[in-house]
């Protein structure tokens, strides 16, 4: 089209990435300044409010129609515009299937006992002294064996934070505490799609990435569990003095048996055995219906008509289960898959405004802006690292964040005679990790949406997520394994 002679693109693992010699810098950034304003005042002012429900739903798709006119000025058609939005939309389908299904086994998991399984023996296992340290290592073993922080927090996430929850612990911290494990699982784990990704952008191997990463990844989930540890013995817990009364309740209104622990099992087993993670939550759906017929029929019978429409019920819609207990009423309920559409449609107005961007050739102006003054050593492991800060923000997307910068600044480090995984490591230290602490990016997205828990109430408690660039600044600054290209092999 000849709107578009002005457009390159390449493309790097299904991630379309565009450049535009007409557009300039300033006018790149005027959609993410008036974005960014937007969100700042809603947030901070109107309490998430200014324009209702979907407040943030609504700036995005703003941020996206400005970027379109900034698009168009710069002659940018918008048949290419569209078209990186459709690439975006159908980047996110299996997630957004895997958000529809984690709200159904949410709802099932609930009616048929294993929520509140998982919780009663939970709290006779899990001493409040030990908890948020505790979960961290567990989410973390489960996230290295599958690969997946999204899998580990749909899995043990969801147990932890209700186990946590009912000993009176801070849910933003207990969230705090998965996101730190499940993301430095994902990280150091050879079956996780980030971590085959970054290599193969930066131009080193896999096992070459995983072992350089362990410097700076190490230490910083070292930090993270000597913080979690110290935290938990000065917590105030509540709850912890009431755990028979709580056990009780749950005993009075479930029937709590081992088998229930066979539907969770099987889930982590299809993962494990590398099945697709739409056919082990649904799977996993399917079991939990089945056994809340054969285990909870007076439960079922309290929520509906009939038995069939209460398990119906909660896998569509809301469900909510009345127990003596002001504390675990508000653990037991579910908004099934209704109660992930706010997530879902914030998912969906996130890749509408980074799709624009990306195709006016706006993400790799700002990203080439950052390179450009990068002079130092020092200075190109910082523009690396905010290049992935402001991709996760803008693109709303960690594998932009990884891929754009990767291609960007390969060159760069190659020029400074630095071996290629530095650039690897700092695109995962950065990219990553950081993700999951913006709420419209569709990592943040997830995990609030999951684990009931808003960014805001777990972004301070996510210590490994925003300790990591820090720590890989810390490195290059006083150049600490930093490998030059020579002694690479």
């Amino acid at each position: 089209m000849k709107d578009d002679k002005n457009i390159s693109e390449f493309k790097a693992n299904d991630q379309h990435i565009i450049e535009n010699s007409k557009l300039n810098f300033f006018e790149a950034l005027i959609p993410v300044i008036i974005l960014m304003l937007l969100l700042a005042y809603n947030i901070f002012y109107a309490e998430g409010e200014m324009m209702g429900e979907y407040s943030n739903q609504y700036i995005l798709l703003i941020g996206g129609l400005i970027a379109a006119v900034v698009g168009v000025y710069n002659k940018v058609s918008i048949t290419r515009m569209l078209s990186e939005i459709w690439e975006n939309l159908k980047s996110v389908f299996v997630p957004i299937m895997i958000l529809f299904l984690v709200g159904a086994l949410a709802g099932t998991w609930l009616v048929s006992g294993v929520i509140p399984a998982m919780v009663y023996y939970g709290l006779q296992v899990l001493n409040p002294s030990i908890f948020l340290p505790a979960s961290v290592i567990i989410a973390a073993v489960i996230s290295i064996a599958t690969g997946s922080s999204w899998t580990t927090s749909a899995t043990v996430g969801i147990a932890l934070v209700g186990i946590g929850t009912a000993l009176g612990i801070n849910p933003g911290m207990i969230a705090g505490a998965v996101i730190s494990g499940a993301y430095f699982g994902d990280k150091m784990s050879p079956l996780s799609d980030t971590t085959n990704l970054a290599p193969a952008m930066a131009g080193t191997n896999l096992f070459t990435h995983i072992s350089y990463m362990a410097f700076t990844t190490v230490p910083t989930i070292v930090i993270t569990l000597i913080i979690f540890g110290i935290i938990s013995f000065n917590i105030d817990t509540s709850g912890s003095a009431d755990v028979s009364n709580l056990l009780n309740t749950i005993a009075a209104k479930f029937n709590i048996t081992p088998w229930l622990f066979l539907v969770p099992v099987t889930v982590v087993a299809l993962i494990l055995l590398k099945t697709k993670p739409l056919v082990a939550l649904g799977t996993g759906v399917i079991l939990a219906a089945i056994f809340a017929f054969l285990f909870q029929a007076e439960v079922l019978n309290q929520l509906g008509a009939s038995k069939l429409s209460a398990v119906i019920t909660s896998i569509f819609t809301d469900t909510q289960i009345t127990t003596t207990n002001e504390k675990l009423n508000d653990l037991f309920s579910s908004g099934g898959m209704k109660g992930m559409l706010w997530t879902i449609l914030l998912i969906i107005c996130a890749m509408v405004f980074g799709g624009i961007m990306d195709g006016i050739g706006a993400l790799s102006k700002i990203t080439a802006a950052l390179l450009s003054v990068a002079s130092s050593v020092f200075g190109l492991f910082a523009s690396t690292v905010i290049s992935c800060l402001g991709l996760n923000a803008i693109a709303s997307d960690q594998y932009l964040a990884i891929v754009i910068p990767g291609k960007m600044f390969k060159k760069a480090y190659e020029d400074k005679k630095l071996a290629l995984e530095n650039l690897s490591r700092t695109l995962e230290d950065s990219g990553t990790v950081t993700s999951v602490l913006i709420p419209w990016n569709t990592c943040g997205a997830y995990q609030s949406g999951v684990l009931g828990v808003g960014v805001g109430e777990y972004f301070l408690y996510a210590i490994f997520n925003w300790l990591s660039p820090f720590t890989t600044l810390l490195f290059a600054a006083l150049n600490i394994k930093i490998r030059q290209l020579s002694n690479s092999k």
